[in-house]
């Protein structure tokens, strides 16, 4: 099955981020379509931002309103938006981008 899916941990608080809006792009030319909106789970998790089971070849980007989360943390983040661009071959069919979170930065790298 074809997955593009994502994990927020919020390192400052050792605990995943949880209610955070996502939402998965793909760029179309020179312009990005919006594939699928959602909202990250208790557990920090939105398990399929693919609204299909097709993923094709392209370049895609997840992007993670942090703004939000923070103010509700009542602390002002220097990133108010994460946007993390990827390239999708062909032949691959499963990517899973967690997202490491604090008020001041970020790091992600590709999961399993």
């Amino acid at each position: 099955m074809n997955r593009i899916s994502t994990h927020i941990l919020d390192l400052h608080r050792g605990q995943p981020a949880a209610d955070v809006p996502v939402r998965l792009d793909r760029k179309d030319g020179d312009v990005w379509r919006t594939l699928h909106s959602s909202h990250t789970d208790q557990d920090g998790r939105c398990a399929q931002l693919l609204p299909s089971d097709h993923l094709p070849p392209g370049t895609y980007r997840l992007s993670f309103e942090t703004a939000a989360y923070f103010s509700a943390l009542k602390t002002e983040p220097l990133h108010p938006v994460v946007e993390i661009t990827f390239q999708v071959r062909a032949g691959e069919s499963h990517f899973h981008i967690p997202l490491l979170l604090n008020a001041n930065g970020y790091t992600t790298y590709r999961g399993t």
